[in-house]
């Protein structure tokens, strides 16, 4: 059976080991040997991010996509590992233009399926999306304070770079779940 406390405690053993990114993938690959297990515990009704672990070091968030959902291209300044448990989350990958032109170069892509986990680098700009017609979870780990880090956001239609703003985030998510048909 899925334990949480026991994830995250996993998660904080990992910082102690030399790759630390490598160990919270391998970690999470465990976790995620019965997804319909973290499924059933964690339990993706409303689209969201909902914060699970928080320290100087380490961030663990549980996001959930409705389907049909799209966020704009954002980066983390850390590295992350996402673990899909329910559903599948749609990566598209992003570099940064040559220097005095704007917007982004798009790079390639990935989808991420139920059970499956994939390691983000520390510059990796991506925008997310949900495909499916039912929800997507996602356990989402961070190297460091992914909550108060400075880090960026490019909103279509120019994808011209600007600080993150939660506040904007927190709208995609609200029109997402009015936009939901449960």
């Amino acid at each position: 059976m899925f334990d949480l406390d026991q994830l995250i405690a996993d998660c904080q053993a990992c910082l102690d080991e030399p790759d630390t990114h490598r160990a919270i993938g391998e970690t999470l690959e465990r976790a995620l040997s019965e997804p319909e297990q973290v499924a059933d515990r964690l339990r993706p009704e409303t689209a969201g991010i909902t914060l699970l672990h928080h320290t100087p070091e380490l961030t663990i968030i549980d996001v959930v996509w409705a389907p049909g959902m799209v966020l704009f291209p954002h980066d983390h300044q850390m590295w992350a590992t996402i673990a899909v448990y329910t559903g599948l989350e749609d990566n598209e990958f992003f570099r940064r233009p040559a220097e005095g032109t704007r917007g982004l170069v798009p790079s390639n892509g990935t989808t991420i399926h139920t059970g499956e986990v994939t390691r983000l680098g520390r510059d990796t700009i991506h925008s997310v999306a949900n495909p499916g017609t039912k929800p997507t979870g996602a356990i989402h780990v961070y190297g460091g304070d992914f909550v108060n880090q400075p880090r960026s956001q490019w909103l279509p239609p120019d994808l011209d770079e600007q600080p993150y703003d939660n506040a904007v985030t927190a709208k995609v998510f609200a029109e997402a779940n009015a936009a939901w048909v449960r």
